[in-house]
């Protein structure tokens, strides 16, 4: 019984939480915007990668940051100085995001600027390879990193993050040559589960594959808009 109740009391939380994400997605698509979930562990390198791509995709787009972190907003202050909005939001105890927090990073960002003007919106989830897999939060792509000191077997060891990625960043690739690691391993795992998944080794440090990266996310802005485009004449 305690098991049956525990498992209603899961499916109850996502479906709630799969209904935010529709209504933060709905106000995405409304206003032209795209929204990447970029996920991992703590310390995979989500702050820098953003920090480098904001650096370059500025220029080319009107972009904004909803932050997510446990306490603080010290990732929050990094990315405050490309100039762009950033909507920190403090999870207190909780180990992700979900689409009612992002909701409120949402209606913040539209009482402050005009929502309509924007391109992109970047979530920087808490880091944690289980929960933020399993909550979305209006996304149109989910981004997981990985990075190379943690092993060839996380893909198999925490599947449902990188069954559901979209694009996967291999992290850290200038130390590849200090560690003992496979990264045709993280390649095969990751294809076990998820053959679709674009798979990008980068290293925010040296700037390999970044241009890769740059070029995936310029192609999911387009798609997205695409597609929005297409429903709006419906």
């Amino acid at each position: 019984m305690h098991q049956t109740f525990d498992a209603a009391l899961e499916i109850n939380l996502l479906h709630a939480n799969q209904a935010g994400a529709d209504h933060n997605r709905a106000h995405f698509d409304t206003w032209g915007i795209s929204c990447l979930n970029l996920m991992s562990s703590p310390g995979a390198g989500k702050t820098q990668l953003l920090e480098r791509t904001l650096a370059v995709l500025q220029s080319e787009f009107s972009i904004a940051v909803i932050e997510g972190d446990m306490t603080t907003e010290l990732d929050a202050d990094r990315l405050r100085q490309y100039g762009v909005p950033v909507i920190a939001i403090n999870t207190g105890r909780s180990c992700h995001l979900d689409s009612k927090m992002v909701a409120g990073g949402i209606h913040r960002l539209a009482h402050d600027y005009n929502p309509t003007e924007f391109d992109l919106v970047l979530v920087e989830n808490v880091g944690n390879l289980v929960c933020p897999a399993e909550f979305e939060v209006g996304e149109h792509a989910k981004v997981a990193l990985l990075s190379i000191t943690e092993g060839e077997d996380k893909p198999l060891k925490y599947p449902v993050m990188f069954q559901q990625a979209d694009c996967l960043l291999i992290t850290k690739m200038d130390l590849a040559p200090h560690l003992e690691v496979e990264i045709d391993r993280i390649v095969s795992n990751v294809r076990q589960m998820n053959p679709h998944c674009a798979i990008i080794p980068v290293s925010a440090k040296t700037g390999e594959g970044l241009e890769a990266w740059y070029a995936w996310v310029r192609d999911r802005i387009q798609q997205t808009q695409q597609l929005q485009r297409s429903l709006a004449a419906v």
